[in-house]
């Protein structure tokens, strides 16, 4: 798993009715993009997160000038 700074980390629910938990990559910790991340999600918390099984990164959508 390999992520850059301004993507996305998706921790998926892992019980019926649980939602998923979306935060932003803020710093790369390992190297080569490899985790561990530092990542501020959506309520404001910000923690360091070495993603599991259940994770997906997001690519950064880059803007086009």
């Amino acid at each position: 798993m390999r992520a850059t700074k301004g993507d996305q980390l998706v921790q998926h629910g892992r019980v019926v009715g649980q939602h998923d938990k979306i935060g932003e990559i803020v710093e790369v910790l390992g190297d080569e993009g490899n985790p561990p991340y530092r990542v501020r999600f959506e309520d404001g918390h910000e923690g360091v997160c070495s993603p599991g099984p259940d994770t997906e990164i997001r690519r950064r959508k880059e803007t086009r000038r």
